[in-house]
Parts: structure tokens; C-alpha cells; sequence
């Protein structure tokens, strides 16, 4: 797409052709479902349109519009859009893949540096509460980690999840 953008509409300035390019990578957008020449004559008719009324968000367009490499390099670049797309919507399933895997390489991760730490006084209150509610025999806790005694906690609402209440 970029090697198309370097030589097309070679009449307009940086930001002319920015504008534009920006508008048609837009309307491809919005518009996947139409054929190229759809879209094509969409963008021409409504410039036409808002030429006519003074209202155009590119007056410069009044010169050029009829104009046969104009309307040339606007296909190609609609072309160049719609594949763009077209490739970012068939890498979709592979993107949604490596964030699943980040996730779980994110979550594996915090198990270990968990597995690693001491358990917080918090963590120590609410398992000594729970053993207490419950009437649960209170393991030592001076060898468990962070996630062990998290695991420990989980294992205990799970026991008696249809009495459990908010501790306090």
C-alpha cells in the first residue's frame, strides 16, 4: 500500500494527497462488502455532490475529478486498500491466537514469580478467618508460597461454596 501511495496523485501536494488517501482508505473500510468500482463511483459521486454544493472537503478535486490518471490512480488505490484489508482480516484468527497464548504465557508467568514469594498478611488473615468459619484444620503456612496458599484458599471456597458468605 505505501509503494502505491509514493506514486499516485503526483499533482497534489503532501497533505492534498494524505487527505484523500486517508478518506478512500476510510470508505474502503466502511465499504468491504462493495466491489471496487462500487466503492470507486461512491467516493466520485459524493465528491461531485459536495463540489456542487461548495461544501467539498477537497475543493481541489474540481480540476482533477474528470480526469482520466486521477481516476486511474484513485482504482488503484482503492484496489491496493481493499486487499490491505482483505489480508488483515484473514490474519485475524492468527492475531486472536498469539494474544490467547500471551495471555496464558502472562498468567504462567505471575504463577511462578507467585510460587516464588512469601504469602502477604492479607492473604494470611483470610486464610486463618476462613479455617476459623468453616472449622478447617489450619495447614502451616510458614512453607507455603503466595500461590500455594492461594490455591489453598480456592480449594476451600470451592469445599464450601454453598455456604459461603463474605467473611468477615
Amino acid at each position: 500500500m505505501y509503494q502505491i501511495k509514493n506514486r499516485i496523485y503526483s499533482d497534489f501536494d503532501k497533505t492534498q494527497k494524505s487527505g484523500v488517501c486517508n478518506y478512500l482508505r476510510a470508505l474502503v473500510k466502511q465499504n468491504l462488502e462493495l466491489k471496487v468500482e462500487d466503492i470507486f463511483n461512491k467516493f466520485i459521486e459524493d465528491e461531485k455532490y459536495y463540489l456542487e454544493l461548495n461544501a467539498s472537503r477537497f475543493p481541489f478535486l474540481s480540476d482533477v475529478i474528470e480526469d482520466s490518471q486521477f481516476q486511474k490512480d484513485t482504482i488503484d488505490y482503492i484496489k491496493e486498500c481493499v486487499k490491505y484489508y482483505q489480508y488483515k482480516e484473514a490474519q485475524k484468527p492468527i492475531i486472536e491466537a498469539q494474544k490467547e497464548f500471551e495471555k496464558k504465557k502472562r498468567k504462567f508467568l505471575q504463577e511462578v514469580k507467585m510460587s516464588k514469594e512469601a504469602p502477604t498478611k492479607k492473604q494470611l488473615y483470610y486464610y486463618d478467618k476462613l479455617c476459623k468459619r468453616y472449622s478447617v484444620e489450619k495447614k502451616q503456612t510458614d512453607e507455603l508460597s503466595k500461590l500455594d496458599l492461594r490455591d489453598e484458599i480456592e480449594r476451600i471456597l470451592n469445599e464450601h461454596s454453598d455456604d459461603y458468605t463474605d467473611v468477615d
